[in-house]
């Protein structure tokens, strides 16, 4: 952003030194060829620079909006695991193994992290899978996908007469 800001101000500045220019060479000569093609040249340069402003402003306001709605999703998608984890009376310890099998760790980094044995893991994982009804990590994992998949997200494509699967 800086770096833009920067190229922006640096056109900003040239585009006042050739309008000022433009206007002392129209002043001396009048509107002849050559003042005609600068003039046409700085009205493209004062275009740009608007353009560019106006854009930075849209991109901007656009990276504001998708970070709110990421902010939105997470929390949403934090009360889903969390409803789950309640709805299956998971125990503490397995809510804490439940949600690194979610974030993509493996029975062995789980025990490292916890600071228990590899077993002590795979039997809460065994637990949370029953709980749960699903048959292992992929399925229990699935399951969350498949609920974020399943909800519909506004302004998305339903589907509908002539579309394909890609």
């Amino acid at each position: 952003m800086t770096t833009l800001v920067a190229v922006i101000l640096l056109q900003a500045a040239s585009a006042i030194f050739f309008i000022g220019d433009f206007f002392w060479e129209f002043h001396l000569s009048g509107l002849v060829s050559h003042t005609a093609f600068e003039g046409l040249a700085t009205l493209g340069l004062v275009s740009g620079v608007l353009f560019g402003v106006v854009e930075m402003g849209r991109i901007q306001r656009s990276a504001r909006m998708a970070e709110s709605s990421l902010k939105i999703a997470a929390n949403a998608f934090g009360e889903m695991i969390t409803e789950r984890f309640e709805t299956w009376s998971l125990s503490a310890s397995e809510r804490d193994v439940a949600l690194l099998t979610l974030k993509g760790f493996d029975v062995e980094e789980i025990a490292r992290l916890r600071k228990t044995a590899a077993s002590t893991v795979r039997a809460q994982q065994a637990s949370i899978y029953a709980k749960s009804q699903t048959h292992n990590r992929g399925h229990f994992v699935s399951s969350f996908i498949d609920a974020l998949v399943e909800t519909p997200v506004a302004g998305s494509r339903t589907g509908g007469q002539g579309e394909q699967d890609s």
